[in-house]
Order: structure tokens, then sequence, then C-alpha cells
């Protein structure tokens, strides 16, 4: 058996370019989630504030989860980047929607992003394999 699982590696960007990067790869009892950001189903970065577009990257973080077969539960540690730091509170308060109960440690930063995102998250979750 190998050691680490490449999952959901067939996905597209915009105008249907090939992502050269897998969404999530399970090693053992770890996935690692690829960096998300607000892509829409049609590759493109779905429009609005942070407020929106953290809702969508955060629902890319579940999908993502959901190829190693885990939820935001099995989440132990996010990684997030913002392109504005004024946005940092009002990202801050639909990001704490997601994580009710067990807060995953979490690293914050201001970086320059890809392709009109205000916003990229990944992810570490734990779930022993069954």
């Amino acid at each position: 058996m190998a050691f680490a699982e490449y999952l959901g590696n067939e996905r597209n960007g915009a105008g249907g370019q090939a992502l050269p990067f897998s969404p999530a790869v399970r090693a053992g009892d770890f996935v690692y989630i690829s960096g998300q950001v607000a892509m829409g189903d049609n590759g493109e970065i779905v429009p609005g504030g942070i407020e929106a577009q953290t809702r969508r990257t955060m629902d890319n973080v579940k999908q993502a989860l959901s190829l190693g077969g885990c939820g935001l539960d099995d989440v132990i540690k996010c990684t997030v980047w913002l392109d504005d730091p004024r946005d940092f509170w009002s990202f801050n308060r639909i990001y704490a929607e997601y994580f009710p109960n067990n807060k995953p440690a979490r690293s914050t930063t201001q970086a320059k992003l890809m392709v009109d995102a205000k916003i990229e998250i990944e992810a570490i979750a734990y779930r022993p394999q069954g």
C-alpha cells in the first residue's frame, strides 16, 4: 500500500485549465488540504467581498476534506492568507461559524493572492483509518 493517496486531482480552474495539484492528500491518518480559494463551480472566483469569499472558501475546504473521508470536526490546523488585513474581523466572524466547538490551531497572515482571491485557506485533518 502506498503511503500517500492523492485525492481529487482531476479539477479544472478558469477557462478549463487543469490544476496541477491534488485538492487533498491522505498520508496515514492525516489528510492535507491544498490551499482553497473562493473558486466557484465554473473555475472562477465568486463575486462579492470577503464574507462571500470566506463562505465559498470554507465550503471548498469542506468539499476537499470529504475526499479524504473527513469533515471540519477533524481539522487540527488551518493556515489562512488574507489579501487585505482590514478584512480580518469580517473573515474571523464567518470562519468562527464553521468551527463552533473544537477550534483548530490557526495561523493567519497577509499575502498577495492569485486570481482576484481575497482569501486562501489550507487545512490539516486527523482521522484514523478504520
